[in-house]
């Protein structure tokens, strides 16, 4: 506990022991000095304000004698759980009210109204059916360890670099998507962020100015809502067909009155849409590719489900299927490898990496180079590939599960939304008035995470019922799960 800024005054009449005394009563009072923590030592607290230890044992002696401090045998002095009440209401009314808070500018008054119209709670963001989370129980724990300390002593990744990422790291990068992916891309083009949601701020801070329409999925993913809402942008919702995105409506579809040109951005995710699961033609895709050109609109592909399709092959990223295309393509390791990471990625036009790189700079700084070097031997040394192997292989088991599961005891309750490929599954209330957001919440009491399907839809809720992450379960978590989501609905 620092108390240096403490300020004692020798040319006033009152005696540096009262000073002390009084400035340590304040501090009481306004907590600042919580009740039950213990004060420094006398001789430190000495040497900290430049005292002499009989002047400090004094003080500290007169509050021992108000009740404001307790000594312990052996353990040293500590604050009163319970202070004199008669102190306590004379501070209160000695303090200054204030009347007004100061304005806050428009953005903050939007991630206001945001914060207050979120579902989010204080419940443990680890529990059997979080979305969004690995296996990590299956994760190469040893190997990660050895990385690790091959990079730990490294003094050039102990200072300061680049914004857009560590070379090492966008390069292997690079290679991968282009070998995996079918993408067209070096490692200038790649920007390393600090998770998804970084991806998606910097998109919005580069592409939108307040009042430009973002075309979003409905029902679609919360993240990048919340994101282009907050650089002020007016947002559109698109309706979805069997396989994702409704390329037909989205061609002939009229924005609201307002708009200076049809959309400046349009977010999907194509390869696995989130939240319903659909994955887009080849066609849908290259139609949508036009459509872009035509609209002078960029598409941000979110392309964060890719590695996990379990009976084919996904299908290329809209990003690499011309030479050159409106496309921002954007991916993280939260889900292949693991969300402590806080690794994410963007891959940009040449002429625009300046741009995101700046923003990234502008916006945080740069992302922590130890877990970057870490990463980028993680991927050129084959440990990745490996690594999504397995994964897929262990996920698609859990996904079948999922399924039986979900036959054998929700029949006639949900019917489950199913896409062979992904980390969840979505599944639909067949009773509509029931509240998704109520059991899901009943839910998460029983020791469940999930989240309710209606969340994901920015106009009127067209399904109700649950969205469930099972990577990170195991089969009796699932098993208990499954059955206990049915209890609730019986």
């Amino acid at each position: 506990m620092n108390l240096r800024s403490i300020l004692l005054n020798r040319s006033l009449p009152q005696a540096l022991a009262q000073q002390l005394a009084e400035a340590l009563r304040q501090r009481i009072l306004m907590q600042q000095l919580s009740p039950g923590s213990q004060l420094p030592a006398s001789r430190q607290l000495a040497v900290d304000l430049k005292i002499s230890r009989n002047t400090v044992n004094t003080a500290l002696e007169q509050l021992r004698a108000q009740g404001y401090l307790q000594s312990r045998t052996g353990s040293g002095v500590f604050v009163c759980e319970h202070l004199p009440q008669k102190d306590q209401a004379l501070n209160r009314e000695n303090q200054p009210n204030l009347q007004h808070w100061p304005p806050t500018s428009s953005y903050g008054r939007t991630l206001q109204e945001l914060a207050q119209s979120s579902d989010a709670t204080d419940i443990n963001a680890n529990l059997p059916f979080t979305l969004g989370l690995p296996d990590t129980r299956a994760f190469p724990h040893k190997i990660w360890q050895q990385l690790l300390r091959r990079h730990s002593d490294r003094r050039s990744l102990m200072g300061y670099h680049c914004p857009q990422g560590y070379f090492p790291l966008r390069q292997t990068l690079a290679t991968y998507l282009n070998s995996s992916r079918g993408l067209r891309c070096d490692a200038s083009q790649i920007v390393i962020t600090q998770g998804a949601q970084q991806a998606l701020t910097l998109a919005a801070q580069v592409l939108l100015n307040p009042g430009d329409t973002a075309l979003i999925e409905e029902p679609g993913y919360l993240g990048a809502r919340k994101a282009f809402a907050s650089a002020g942008a007016r947002l559109h919702p698109l309706t979805l067909g069997g396989n994702g995105l409704d390329i037909a409506n989205l061609t002939s579809m009229r924005l609201a009155s307002g708009a200076d040109r049809p959309a400046s951005i349009l977010y999907c995710t194509p390869t696995h849409q989130y939240p319903m699961g659909g994955i887009l033609p080849a066609a849908d895709r290259l139609a949508l590719l036009d459509w872009a050109e035509q609209q002078q609109c960029w598409i941000i592909e979110d392309d964060y489900d890719s590695e996990f399709h379990y009976y084919s092959q996904p299908i290329a990223a809209i990003a690499g299927m011309a030479e050159q295309t409106p496309v921002i393509y954007m991916g993280s390791f939260s889900k292949t490898l693991m969300p402590g990471a806080r690794l994410g990625y963007l891959v940009v036009p040449k002429h625009l990496a300046g741009a995101f790189s700046q923003a990234k700079d502008f916006n945080s700084g740069e992302t922590p180079l130890l877990t970057q070097a870490v990463v980028a031997d993680f991927v050129e040394e084959g440990h990745f590939v490996r690594h999504l192997r397995r994964m897929r292989h262990l996920y698609q088991q859990k996904w079948e599960h999922m399924r039986e599961l979900s036959e054998q005891y929700l029949a006639g309750l949900m019917t489950p939304i199913a896409r062979s490929a992904g980390m969840h599954l979505a599944l639909a209330l067949i009773n509509k008035g029931r509240d998704d957001k109520q059991l899901s919440q009943e839910f998460a009491k029983k020791g469940f995470g999930g989240a309710p399907l209606s969340t994901y839809y920015h106009l009127e809720t067209q399904q109700k019922g649950l969205v469930l992450g099972f990577a990170n379960t195991t089969a009796k978590e699932r098993i208990e799960g499954i059955k206990a989501l049915a209890s609730l609905l019986t």
